[in-house]
């Protein structure tokens, strides 16, 4: 029976009919990723750049979220090509590239995740989980129809380049990261700050002009559906550390009562 490789979230996003959902897994819990697997969401970020995660880790959760109906992407720490080689011959298909601020930037991505002449991806498919050890068919061939490439903006300098940026071939889509983008605005911690949110409209038009999806970061329901009114094409919408943080957090302040005049703990 010959091996399928899965279809990328390029091809997601070019058959949706309405913008994807998803979430982060950042607990590097194989455990928790196949729990978020079967919610219902369209995708999955299992993210490396502020995460516990290493090699086998992701391993783990890819093979744990394998044959749920959701897309997978993977965040690497930083654009580097060594370490995108190791994700895609794991069998990483779906990468967001971090701080991406130029086109030169965004050409190193492009190029790390294809074979030469086209790239620079070191050649080991008959040891890689990603050809299944050199049991898919024609994999060196047509590797790089299999992976989908989404670069992070999410600085002035990304926002200012965001034109020539979507131009370059084999970048499929951007995310908008607006937390980072307001640190870089001098306005740390304020991602709702209007010159922010006209920032990651800016964003948004230039990649409907261009014809590329573009997603946002938004945990405020609000905020979500306002990026959404404006054209994000996919969106991150919670995470898993953060759900159970509050959860955890809601369920103590349900249940504990403090004595009169303590003071309840905090950390």
């Amino acid at each position: 029976m010959p091996f399928r490789i899965e279809d990328t979230f390029r091809d997601a996003l070019s058959a949706a009919n309405r913008p994807l959902a998803g979430m982060w897994v950042c607990s590097g819990s194989p455990l928790i990723a196949e729990l978020c697997a079967g919610s219902g969401l369209d995708w999955l970020l299992v993210d490396v750049e502020h995460s516990p995660n290493g090699l086998e880790s992701i391993l783990a959760q890819l093979q744990a979220i394998h044959g749920y109906p959701v897309h997978t992407l993977v965040r690497p720490p930083v654009n580097d090509t060594v370490i995108i080689k190791q994700y895609l011959d794991l069998g990483v298909q779906n990468l967001l590239i971090p701080m991406v601020n130029s086109v030169t930037e965004a050409e190193a991505a492009v190029a790390a995740t294809r074979y030469p002449p086209q790239g620079v991806r070191g050649v080991g498919s008959a040891l890689a989980r990603a050809a299944r050890w050199n049991r898919v068919p024609g994999y060196l061939a047509r590797a790089g129809e299999t992976i989908s490439v989404t670069v992070q903006i999410e600085s002035t300098s990304a926002v200012d380049s965001v034109e020539d940026i979507l131009k370059v071939d084999g970048v499929d889509a951007i995310f908008i990261g607006p937390s980072d983008l307001a640190a870089s605005m001098g306005l740390l911690g304020q991602q709702e700050h209007p010159e922010v949110r006209a920032a990651v409209e800016h964003c948004l038009a230039a990649a409907t002009t261009a014809e590329k999806p573009a997603g946002v970061n938004a945990f405020s329901p609000d905020t979500a559906r306002h990026y959404l009114d404006n054209g994000a094409n996919f969106i991150l919408v919670g995470a898993d550390v953060a759900l159970l943080a509050r959860g955890s957090e809601a369920l103590a302040a349900k249940f504990i009562r403090v004595p009169d005049g303590e003071t309840p703990p905090s950390y």
